[in-house]
């Protein structure tokens, strides 16, 4: 695998993602935002917060299996949420966790959760895009 985490000492330690991700592979792989629709474009999860950070984290994995990698080779999450509160932070937690017992994930890459006022759609809550590294 082309991608390390770490979580430096003298950084806080969060428990959801590692603070870095070092790459030692030799191709980049750019993921556009993937939002809470399943392959047939149909809508998953509405009104659901943890039901679609699930299913972004599974539409990446479909999107990085298709060029050979897995999340484990993925070096940084952005998260854009829809009105974003802290409130709001146990069901980010809630649908990355289910995300990763499927996906087999044991450890998340950097993170970066962006607040904003809204998606492209109406209907979505959250949009994540990724960046991995292969070799």
């Amino acid at each position: 695998m082309a991608i390390t985490l770490v979580n430096p000492e003298g950084l806080p330690k969060v428990d959801i993602y590692r603070q870095v991700s070092v790459a030692t592979g030799s191709k980049l792989v750019f993921i556009a935002g993937q939002v809470a629709r399943d392959a047939d474009g149909g809508r998953v999860g509405e009104g659901d917060l943890a039901a679609q950070v699930e299913q972004c984290y599974l539409n990446i994995g479909t999107a990085l299996a298709e060029v050979g990698a897995s999340f484990g080779d993925a070096a940084k999450l952005t998260i854009y949420l829809v009105d974003w509160t802290p409130d709001k932070m146990p069901l980010l937690l809630e649908g990355g966790a289910r995300a990763s017992a499927k996906l087999g994930i044991t450890s998340t890459p950097p993170i970066t959760a962006i607040g904003v006022a809204a998606l492209a759609e109406p209907d979505l809550l959250v949009e994540i895009e990724a960046t991995a590294v292969i070799d």
